[in-house]
């Protein structure tokens, strides 16, 4: 589940990309690549009574299209690997990865791909998109922030709230909370 919250983030944020595009169009309008080395993709899973814990993706790809002329019609395709989630403690990451969780052996790939961006502001906008994990798939809605436009690179922050029992991952609610909290930078590379 959290790499479907992880594709979802890492989707808003390519969908905020063309929210930066309303903004300066002609300079940010094209195709962008992700580049996982100047990227992250990080969740939070709260604990009844506090704690829980953080954890991120290792692997992940994606590609942004920014539409010239329609800020509507830009695309976001994220892919996550779960096999790449870590939390510092090897034994949750084990579980994450197990048939419990992930199911990271018989499901590879989370996938994302935006179905709407929608502008909110001069350099917000919410993307909307389908969210595949373990066979399951569902909407989800991520915020995007553009964080830069600078030599054929564009950054955005995307935060998203997704619900692991979408994606039959709700094990261990209610001590756990079913929602996992994104937060996630990403910086595509033009070409």
């Amino acid at each position: 589940m959290q790499a479907r919250i992880l594709g979802l983030a890492a989707a808003a944020a390519c969908l905020a990309m063309p929210v930066y595009a309303a903004v300066v169009l002609a300079d940010a309008a094209g195709s962008y690549t992700v580049s996982p080395a100047s990227s992250s993709i990080r969740f939070t899973i709260g604990k009844a009574g506090g704690g829980g814990f953080n954890g991120a993706f290792g692997r992940f790809k994606g590609t942004i299209r920014i539409d010239n002329g329609d800020v509507g019609r830009s695309k976001v395709d994220l892919v996550i690997y779960p096999e790449s989630v870590g939390t510092g403690q090897g034994r949750i990451d084990a579980f994450l990865r197990s048939d419990a969780v992930f199911d990271a052996a018989n499901s590879p790939e989370i996938l994302f791909r935006s179905t709407s961006v929608i502008r909110t502001g001069d350099t917000t906008a919410l993307v909307t998109g389908q969210l595949t994990a373990r066979g399951k798939t569902s909407t989800e809605k991520f915020t995007a922030e553009l964080d830069g436009l600078k030599g054929g690179t564009i950054k955005f922050h995307v935060t998203g709230k997704v619900l692991r029992s979408r994606y039959g991952m709700d094990v261990g609610t209610p001590l756990y909370s079913n929602v996992v909290d994104f937060d996630m930078s990403l910086t595509g590379r033009r070409g």
